[in-house]
């Protein structure tokens, strides 16, 4: 008896592991043939249904934070695709096969993950993006990695529709809007994460914003600042009650709770003992203000902080392979 329980585990185990393998293997080999440009994303990216998310900086190795970000976004949304455009992977192909990377490995074992290549050229080809991404000379702009996220997930949105998420997002539940931006406080609509149907004309009205009133030098001034511009120009700037949302011609404008229960001056919060009275029972996702972490805190395992019981609850496998083993370089 002990020897058939013994022998059923085993068999459990091994298809376990060829199973991971399996998958791990088809996002990879899918990866790869990306790079070869076998295939463009017009080939599997499904309109409407995906969540995207995006590195224009050329490392290879993502934070902990967006390595969160993306499995957060895949345990929250298992019947979506979630695709991971990464900058780095158009220069360097070893990656897939390297010991070194811990993150492109984990987030390729995940069914509903696709890493793919971030080819801007493809990406703003056939929108008002394109003659300004021409002319553009990255090396000379102050804010570049950001601009081009800014520009990435106008564009992205519109050719296929879904949801952008930024890579400092920890999503926690479903959102049941179609299609939204969201406030983070009075003045200003974020464009952090955001959701519309493909070719939706707020998006263009977006791109043709960007171009023509460009200053790349400004920080914000091509994402939140320019959502926030074209609200006004179509809508009064919302005005919330508690926690509902409002809406802005036929999409909505999603409460500052849903996604940024703590403002971004207040963002060291996430970083201190979690207090188990803040339960986030308005939100969606949770906004860690990357942005703001000069200093480049850590989520500690053993810290009790808010962002480490968010990593266990929606990360788990960021938390154990990546957190984990980190955290023990500095106790």
């Amino acid at each position: 008896m002990k020897s058939m329980i013994l022998c059923s585990l085993l068999f459990f185990f091994i298809f376990a592991c060829s199973a991971v393998y399996w998958m791990k293997m088809e996002s990879l080999r899918t990866l790869h043939r990306f790079l070869n440009r076998q295939f463009t994303a017009e080939d599997i990216i499904k309109s409407n249904t995906g969540i995207f998310l995006v590195e224009t900086t050329e490392k290879l190795e993502p934070s902990p934070l967006a390595v969160c970000a993306v499995e957060s976004t895949a345990r929250t949304y298992p019947n979506r695709s979630v695709y991971f455009f990464m900058k780095g992977l158009t220069k360097d192909m070893t990656v897939t096969d390297s010991s070194f990377y811990k993150a492109i490995p984990l987030l390729s074992s995940i069914e509903n993950v696709h890493l793919l290549p971030l080819y801007f050229e493809d990406v703003f080809k056939d929108t008002p993006l394109d003659p300004w991404y021409q002319k553009v000379n990255p090396a000379k702009e102050k804010y570049w990695a950001h601009v081009s996220s800014d520009a990435f997930r106008f564009a992205i949105i519109w050719k296929y529709g879904g949801i952008y998420m930024d890579t400092d997002i920890i999503s926690m539940r479903p959102i049941p809007e179609v299609d939204f931006l969201a406030s983070q406080g009075a003045q200003v609509v974020n464009g952090a994460i955001f959701g519309f149907q493909r070719h939706y004309q707020f998006l263009w009205d977006c791109m043709e914003d960007f171009v023509k009133n460009y200053k790349g030098e400004i920080w914000g001034h091509q994402g939140p600042g320019l959502i926030t511009r074209v609200i006004k120009r179509q809508c009064e700037m919302p005005v919330f009650k508690g926690t509902e949302d409002t809406t802005c011609g036929d999409f909505f404008i999603l409460n500052p709770q849903r996604f940024y229960p703590i403002p971004f001056p207040a963002w060291e919060r996430y970083f201190q003992v979690w207090n188990p009275s803040d339960t986030f029972n308005s939100s969606y996702a949770l906004h860690l203000w990357n942005f703001m972490n000069h200093n480049n805190k850590r989520v500690i395992a053993g810290s009790g902080s808010v962002a480490e019981n968010l990593f266990k609850k929606h990360c788990p496998l960021t938390y154990d392979f990546i957190v984990k083993p980190t955290s023990r370089k500095y106790t």
